[in-house]
């Protein structure tokens, strides 16, 4: 997908930007998304690609919107070693975006936690 980083740039707001296509962060417990529980999907924030169904959202207490399971094939994980960590950064599949990290400490059967930025994301509620 071409993404044209200018006309992103005009689109998202300063922290969406510096998130999605710097690696950035938001702090925690500041997302829009984090108690969220309306049903849905959430998408990118960038292509509007579907990432997370709201049945995978879990409350992991760390301050970011985590979930246990992706959209088969709509996300890639990256080795990331930045910071002095050995983490997996999570990017969208479609757009590359920048979405957050995955833990393998989550409490379901997947053992996976997708930690991600509420400013990664859109939730399009179930009608």
């Amino acid at each position: 997908m071409e993404i044209n980083e200018q006309e992103l740039k005009n689109k998202l707001s300063p922290e969406e930007y510096a998130v999605l296509r710097e690696k950035g962060t938001e702090p925690p417990f500041s997302g829009k998304l984090l108690h969220d529980d309306r049903d849905g999907m959430y998408r990118c924030k960038v292509c509007g690609a579907d990432l997370f169904a709201s049945d995978a959202k879990f409350d992991s207490g760390t301050g970011w919107p985590s979930f246990d399971e992706a959209i088969p094939g709509s996300v890639k994980e990256i080795e990331d070693n930045s910071h002095g960590m050995r983490r997996t950064e999570v990017v969208c599949a479609t757009c590359g975006s920048h979405l957050g990290h995955l833990f393998m400490d989550g409490p379901t059967d997947t053992g996976k936690r997708y930690c991600l930025n509420s400013v990664c994301l859109d939730l399009e509620e179930k009608k």
